[in-house]
């Protein structure tokens, strides 16, 4: 009998539709596990394929793709360890997530998934067909039950594989950040220790897919749900786990034990993530982005050279009449620190020009918000002619406060290709900026100290489309309205509720009234990196045409 199992844990980056390139990273893998005398390699959750694939993964040229790479990959690693990997399934008609057992040059066993999660970013109920939950599976005489990813969350599937012999819980995922999910993950988990008795891994993915990060934060937790390892959070790594057999059944040893880090940076690494693999996986390899000497903009700049590296982000400062001298010197002193290129590209002669042409039909009118929006669509022309000339993808800069409320202006300065501070309220914009200026990481490829001019972070916020304007012109002061918006959207209070709390009825009333009707900018508007469970896309999806209004609180 073996007493002695030694497990190899990939958290990796795989990419959506990337089979062969998957598919090489497992054969690597795999070789590296062999090399260290691993009795098993395990990645993570639909590593074949990347994850999520959402409709993709339907269309019947690409499972079957991925279906004969797993078995061509099977008859080419016959001699070594054995190799788990996620990957779609065809019985008949039905398509299963599955994760396969690769071991002596065949598919030595296919655990398909039970539960599907089909809520926040999931629609797997849509994708793939539930299965019965069966039994453990043995690796060199040791038997081993696989909830996949959503089979954990619930206690029927370990329970099950506890019941009929599993002696080791191996736990592959495809799990995205949102704020305290490393601590929800190992809550949930040490409720599977504790209900089976049985040492658990915890396998999760690594990197940015689309407005989705996975995070990593892998985990072994012996029974009584004593941490034994704790790999890095958003980091690729890998972990050999040695368990050790004894009268009391399996235990791992003590590997390592990453820090996982507060909220705030977490949040700060997942947007620098997020928009590294975005480009990477889209093949972009610059950015261009409007610089007006906000924080907005200036914290975008910040994460894209940390991303990307400074050499590669492009800022353009598009001043029309109203720009601040103060704005022109502060956008060029956020560049200077972050050792970004600056470009100024005055847009007084295109405005003035659109004036003139439109000044037959505009007479008798009075100047007001059209006139406004037109400078922000004459800078999203302007920025977005440069990004086709010099193929760099435009940074959009707009915060969840601003995208909530419609304080931005579709075709204007909602252009862009991708927006790193999508779910980003503006009170943790300011909290973030701070931060960033106080902390340098070695996975940030910006410079180290201050990058963010302290006139940026304290001076009140302006869109300047007009004389003195300031944005509580038009908002209540930013710590009300992100009280009221994280009541409404994160939390799905009514009106009653928030006024219960305090707030006045009629300023709830507005901001409700302004985030409702402002759904059909938020459908048009590029994708960005989830923080919360309640981001605008897959987290909340909202009509468009819609008339119901909360009547409560009166």
């Amino acid at each position: 009998m073996t007493d002695v199992f030694r497990l190899m844990l990939v958290q990796a980056n795989p990419v959506v539709g990337d089979i062969a390139g998957n598919i090489a990273k497992a054969r690597a893998f795999w070789q590296q596990g062999r090399d260290a005398c691993a009795d098993m390699v395990a990645l993570t959750e639909m590593f074949v394929t990347g994850y999520q694939t959402q409709d993709l993964i339907l269309k019947p040229a690409f499972h079957q793709d991925a279906i004969r790479a797993v078995e061509a990959l099977a008859a080419e690693i016959a001699d070594g360890p054995a190799l788990g990997i996620g990957g779609p399934a065809l019985f008949g008609t039905k398509l299963y997530n599955a994760w396969y057992v690769l071991e002596g040059g065949r598919v030595h066993a296919r655990v398909l998934k039970h539960h599907l999660p089909n809520d926040a970013v999931f629609d797997e109920k849509r994708l793939f067909a539930s299965a019965d939950v069966t039994g453990p599976y043995v690796v060199n005489g040791v038997r081993i039950g696989t909830p996949i990813c959503e089979d954990a969350w619930h206690p029927d599937v370990a329970e099950t594989l506890a019941e009929t012999g599993a002696e080791i819980l191996l736990i592959p995922n495809g799990s995205p950040y949102h704020r305290g999910k490393p601590n929800l993950r190992l809550n949930l988990m040490i409720s599977r220790v504790v209900e089976t008795g049985l040492p658990l891994c915890y396998l999760n993915m690594v990197g940015g897919q689309d407005d989705q990060v996975f995070d990593g934060s892998s985990m072994v937790l012996n029974p009584g749900g004593r941490l034994a390892v704790q790999m890095p959070q958003f980091d690729e790594a890998v972990e050999m786990v040695t368990f050790r057999r004894g009268d009391d059944g399996w235990r791992a040893d003590t590997g390592t034990i990453a820090d996982i880090p507060p909220i705030g940076e977490a949040d700060y690494r997942a947007c620098v993530i997020g928009l590294a693999d975005y480009m990477a996986k889209t093949g972009f390899k610059k950015v261009v982005l409007g610089l007006s000497g906000g924080i907005d903009s200036a914290i975008v700049a910040a994460i894209a050279a940390d991303a990307i590296g400074p050499e590669n982000v492009h800022c353009v400062m598009l001043p029309s009449a109203y720009t601040s001298d103060h704005s022109l010197e502060d956008a060029g002193e956020a560049a200077r620190l972050l050792g970004c290129r600056l470009d100024t590209v005055p847009i007084g002669g295109a405005q003035a020009a659109v004036g003139e042409a439109l000044a037959p039909l505009f007479a008798g009118t009075e100047p007001g918000i059209t006139e406004e929006n037109i400078q922000s669509r004459l800078r999203g022309v302007m920025l977005m002619a440069i990004s086709n000339k010099f193929g760099a993808m435009l940074l959009t800069t707009g915060n969840k406060s601003e995208v909530a409320v419609g304080y931005c202006t579709i075709y204007g300065d909602m252009n862009g290709g991708y927006n790193p501070i999508k779910d980003m309220y503006k009170t943790r914009v300011f909290l973030t900026a701070r931060w960033r200026n106080e902390h340098h990481r070695d996975w940030m490829k910006g410079p180290a100290g201050m990058v963010i001019p302290e006139r940026i972070i304290t001076k009140p916020p302006s869109a300047e489309l007009r004389p003195d304007q300031k944005d509580e012109d038009s908002l209540p002061p930013y710590e009300m309205l992100d009280a009221i918006l994280e009541g409404l959207v994160e939390r799905d209070e009514s009106v009653a509720d928030l006024v219960d709390r305090g707030f006045d009825r009629a300023t709830v009333k507005k901001i409700e009234h302004l985030l409702y009707i402002s759904e059909y900018k938020r459908f048009q508007s590029a994708p960005g990196v989830r923080l919360t469970q309640k981001a605008f896309w897959l987290d909340r999806r909202y009509p468009i045409a819609m008339r119901w209004r909360d009547g409560s609180g009166a």
